[in-house]
């Protein structure tokens, strides 16, 4: 798609969109979700979700990471995060992963791979594992998903996201996108499922 038509799109959106939706949208937001991603360009969550215009409080970060807790520190991903859970009080946290990922594929082979990318290899080394496979699926299916349960286990050690989830006021899910298939599966029972 050429940039020259996301900008008629962008010059055209307020004669498509229907009144009511500006004004409903002016008067605050209340997503039922906080929908955490890859930046990836080919995860289009209102595609996949079929969410309407403030249904979805989104987070995007190269390879779907979930910095670690640190009360001492502050990053843009656990401000989000905070502001998801504890301001407007989601009741549901997506972590959804996806086959394909860069990130991933980096995270599971040589790190010397992201000489190129030198704030990318810092980002990943500072707030996820390496964990190179022997013999890596070229999806990053196994991989993928495996990715989206660590980064899962990061999220319940936020104080904030612990506490909800103890009370019963926050679920937690982790799905995966298969970017060939379009299928979704969430982790249930110890594997991931078609949804």
């Amino acid at each position: 798609m050429e940039f020259r038509h996301l900008e008629q799109q962008a010059r055209t959106h307020s004669l498509r969109r229907p009144p009511e939706t500006g004004r409903r949208l002016a008067g605050g937001q209340s997503p039922t979700a906080l929908f955490i991603t890859c930046a990836d360009s080919r995860i289009v969550t209102t595609a996949i979700t079929g969410a309407e215009p403030g249904s979805l409080f989104e987070l995007r970060t190269a390879g779907n990471v979930i910095p670690a807790y640190d009360q001492g520190s502050a990053s843009g991903e656990i401000a989000t995060i905070e502001f998801a859970v504890v301001q407007l009080g989601v009741a549901e946290v997506v972590v959804c992963g996806h086959s394909h990922c860069g990130a991933v594929r980096a995270l599971n082979s040589d790190r010397a791979a992201l000489d190129h990318l030198p704030n990318m290899r810092r980002w990943l080394s500072s707030h996820a594992r390496f964990r190179p496979y022997a013999e890596p699926d070229a999806a990053l299916r196994a991989e993928g998903q495996g990715h989206v349960l660590a980064q899962l286990a990061a999220l319940r050690d936020y104080p904030f996201v612990r506490e909800r989830v103890e009370s019963g006021a926050l679920r937690l899910h982790g799905w995966f996108y298969d970017i060939e298939t379009g299928e979704v599966l969430t982790h249930r029972a110890d594997l991931f499922q078609p949804l």
